[in-house]
């Protein structure tokens, strides 16, 4: 079998029998023909040698021990599957070893940031209304982009003060909204949203473009980027920073770990437990507060 052909199979597998989302499976075919380009060997010869040597160059070109260790999975994945299907009894990914990766803390925003952010939109603009909705949703629901973008009128339970979002594997979970949120989806929906051309197809569709069609990603980070910049946040901002923060300060609020899991849509708690740091201010007022000795 040639790559056209092992790919289609697998692009199929992951598709259908792992239920991943359209941006994973992507990053994962995009892994793998890297490794096509790299080299001539058809994927039911090539040697682990080979596929050493492929990650010692993509390691060369300075790419981060994050990219590695991604790759390093998607390779594994990828032959994994090739083994299962007996298309090949050995695994020339099976001795490769991830790279270690040190705790990342997501970058989060203050109140007081998410507010500047806001200001700096033009709500005189029928977009300035809907980026606001936008804002106020990804902070007030701790949405992923591609959550928000696919977010429907159908998902919208206002009156139990509830959306549904559908996340990564297809799974279904059931977010609270504050009166605060929906009165800024209202006001888009109710008097700008209903002004548009909507094209068919689209019509479900709560955030749409001025021609009537559903937002894209990265339509959702130039709005966000564009407002960074005149707002004069240095941060590296983006719709996911939203995210970070909307647990952080649930977290710092008092909200228990295992409820911001189940809003968040973590399989695991070790996911959300990176939301569990703090800065040295707070741990510094937790210990003079809390410590038997300081009392």
């Amino acid at each position: 079998m040639d790559w056209k052909e092992v790919l289609i199979e697998y692009q199929s597998h992951l598709k259908l029998e792992k239920s991943l989302s359209a941006n994973t499976l992507e990053a994962y075919l995009r892994d793998i023909k890297k490794l096509q380009k790299f080299t001539d060997t058809k994927p039911l010869q090539i040697t682990s040698s080979e596929v050493e040597e492929f990650l010692y160059q993509f390691a060369k070109e300075n790419y981060t021990a994050r990219s590695q260790a991604r790759l390093v999975s998607s390779l594994k994945s990828f032959f994994n599957y090739v083994q299962y299907e007996e298309w090949r009894t050995d695994n020339p990914a099976e001795l490769l070893e991830t790279p270690k990766l040190g705790l990342k803390l997501p970058d989060t925003l203050s109140v007081e940031e998410i507010d500047q952010l806001i200001a700096e939109i033009d709500l005189g603009t029928a977009e300035g209304e809907r980026n606001r909705a936008i804002l106020e949703t990804l902070y007030g629901c701790g949405l992923r982009v591609s959550e928000l973008t696919e977010l429907k009128l159908s998902d919208l339970f206002f009156e139990e003060n509830f959306i549904r979002v559908i996340g990564k594997g297809n799974k279904q979970r059931l977010i609270p909204i504050s009166d605060y949120t929906i009165k800024y989806i209202d006001i888009y929906r109710k008097e700008i949203r209903v002004h548009l051309p909507i094209q068919k197809g689209f019509e479900d569709f709560v955030f749409l473009n001025r021609r009537g069609k559903k937002l894209t990603r990265v339509m959702i980070f130039t709005i966000i980027k564009n407002l960074a910049e005149k707002a004069g946040l240095r941060k590296k901002i983006s719709p996911h920073t939203f995210r970070h923060s909307f647990a952080t300060h649930l977290l710092k609020n008092g909200a228990d770990l295992r409820s911001i899991q189940m809003m968040l849509g973590h399989e695991s708690i070790t996911t959300t437990e990176i939301y569990t740091h703090l800065d040295d201010t707070s741990i510094r007022e937790a210990v003079l507060k809390f410590h038997p000795r300081n009392n």
